[in-house]
């Protein structure tokens, strides 16, 4: 089977309801597993964070060829400000302060590679950075998108490449 969705930031996968979708290829940078532990109500729990992408790759800089896959997703690091030992940078990853050319670039590959009139989903926490600066930032606005979270600080939005007309 071809995989038709590429997930170019999978992380420990806390996105997807089928963690082992048999249709979609996993990339990350990182290859490794956390544990940590917090505090319960009546002593520690441990937590484990595993990332164990199918691809080891940066997503600034994709090994697929142009057009490769109908779907995309993009769910890059959106911290800032964490230290390097907090439990989310180690779950989710850290921007340094190049993240607006990161950002552009990523989203630039994760164009390139897609399909024509494919989509790409990109999903953006607005912690550290409005989604508005990422817009900018990567040069393009989405077709349409969602705040959602407890505090409607995550956004979903969506972007097509859509097949130019001859």
């Amino acid at each position: 089977m071809t995989k038709k969705i590429l997930d170019v930031t999978c992380g420990s996968r806390t996105i997807w309801f089928d963690k082992h979708n048999p249709a979609a290829l996993y990339c990350d940078k990182r290859q490794v597993t956390y544990q940590g532990y917090w505090k319960s109500g009546d002593g520690k729990s441990v937590r484990n964070c595993v990332v164990d992408p199918d691809v080891v790759c940066d997503f600034t800089a994709l090994p697929f060829p142009d057009n490769a896959f109908p779907l995309v997703v993009f769910d890059p690091p959106h911290l800032t400000g964490a230290k390097e030992t907090a439990w989310l940078v180690k779950k989710y990853g850290k921007l340094d302060d190049s993240w607006p050319q990161m950002l552009h670039d990523g989203f630039l590959e994760c164009m390139r590679i897609l399909k024509p009139d494919g989509a790409l989903i990109f999903k953006w926490s607005e912690y550290d950075i409005p989604a508005a600066k990422v817009w900018e930032a990567i040069g393009q606005k989405p077709l349409f998108g969602h705040h959602s979270g407890k505090n409607s600080r995550t956004f979903w939005a969506c972007f097509m490449k859509l097949e130019e007309d001859e």
